[in-house]
This record gives C-alpha cells, structure tokens and sequence, in this order.
C-alpha cells in the first residue's frame, strides 16, 4: 500500500511542474488535480471521474495509471460489492474495470470539447451577428464591372486598306504623323490589300472612294469623293480627319 496522493505530489514536484501547466496538458481542472494529491475523491463528480483522471494524471506524471487506479479500488471501491477481493486482470471483471475507464475517457473528452465549444460561442457569439454581413455586389456594380471589362482601350491600332474600285487609290502611311517613319508608299489597285499595325498611325488616301478601310475591325468610311484625305488612326479605333494639302 502507498499514499496515492503524496506520491502525485512527490512527482511533480521533482519536475518542478504547476497546476496551471497540467491543467493545460491534462485537461483536467487545477481543482480536481489538487484534489486527487489531497486524497479528497468527494470533490469529483464520481467514481468513474476518479478513475479516468487519477489514471490521467499518474501518467502524465510518467507514474503507472493502472497502479494507482487499483490502490484507489482496493481502498475506496472494493468495500461497497458484494465480492470485496479485487477480480483478477484475465477475468470478465477486469475486462468490465477497462470498460469502465474506456467510459470516463470518453466522458472527459465530451466535456472538453463541450467546454470548447461554449467558450467559442461565448467569445465569437456577440459580434458575429454585426460583423459577418456579406456585402453582395449589386445588378448597377455588376454592370459596371462588365462594361469596364469591355471598353478597355487597345495600346495599338490595325489598319486594313483594300482597293475595290476604279484604278485603285495611292496610299502613304506614316508612324505618328506626316513626318514620321514611312511604313508605305505606292498605289493599291482593285484586288490589292494593306493591313499595318501600329501605337498611331498617319496615313494618305488619294481615292478614298476607291478603298475600303477598317480600323482595328471596323469599316471606317472616309467622306469625300475624289478628294485626298489625310487621317492618323488611334488606340481603340479612333481617327482623326483633315483635308490633303497636295
């Protein structure tokens, strides 16, 4: 026979360890774990609460559980059966003392989580009904949003020049303006395409009734008949038009 609860105390206090420390790592109550090294098994809510957290704590401690939950059997247990002598571990009454303990793990570990599960709802249950609005896009945002979608300008334009009437048309495209790089020259005759691609266009057309344009896609018509036309063509297919000097 031992003293269960001075040798739990004997152990943790070689490892210098505290209530608050092992309530953490244990889950079982300071209260309860001082209670068992005092010997004062009432403070528990009952016996299987004894065996679990005895056999928990011992353990914890690198003590045999089994041990000590048998000492507490023999001297607290045994006298209120009809067979005082503790059942051998091969009989059906040890199987039953397993069961009984597998029961108080599983009772431990329904209240642990249930404690959890208050303190959650008790710390995140105030303030969830204020702050978990969903702020839902509405039908004018939605249409804001596609029509951003659909008018993002291009950094470039294309231009198509194809020759469809009469003798044609003699057509001059520059980079930017009259004065920049000559990207072409020369007549397009019936059946004669240019298709150019750049971040601003300048370009000539002598017959723009002659032609068909399209920028960026889109046919462009040039007014005029038989009269020059001179247009710089922009990102996003828009032109500029002024009359040819010569």
């Amino acid at each position: 026979m031992f003293e269960i609860g001075n040798s739990l105390r004997e152990a943790r206090l070689r490892q210098s360890l505290e209530f608050p420390e092992l309530e953490h790592a244990t889950k079982i109550r300071s209260k309860y774990l001082r209670a068992l090294e005092d010997e004062q098994f009432d403070v528990l809510p009952a016996q299987t609460y004894v065996k679990g957290f005895l056999r928990t704590y011992a353990e914890h401690l690198g003590l045999d559980g089994e041990l000590y939950v048998d000492e507490y059997n023999s001297r607290y247990v045994a006298g209120e059966d009809e067979n005082p002598l503790r059942p051998a571990r091969a009989s059906s009454g040890g199987r039953e003392r397993r069961f009984a303990v597998g029961v108080a793990f599983a009772v431990v570990a329904g209240i642990t989580i249930l404690t959890a599960l208050l303190i959650a709802a008790w710390k995140f249950g105030g303030s969830s009904d204020n702050n978990t609005k969903v702020t839902q896009p509405t039908a004018a945002v939605k249409k804001k949003q596609r029509h951003q979608k659909r008018t993002v300008v291009p950094r470039s334009v294309a231009l198509d020049v194809r020759a469809t009437h009469g003798y044609g048309s003699y057509v001059e495209v520059r980079v930017g303006s009259a004065l920049g790089r000559q990207r072409y020259a020369g007549t397009l005759t019936p059946g004669k395409k240019l298709i150019l691609r750049g971040s601003k266009l300048w370009f000539r057309i002598d017959a723009p009734a002659n032609v068909v344009i399209r920028v960026n896609g889109a046919r462009r018509k040039l007014p005029g008949f038989g009269h020059p036309r001179v247009v710089t063509a922009l990102p996003g297919g828009r032109m500029t038009l002024a009359s040819a000097t010569g």
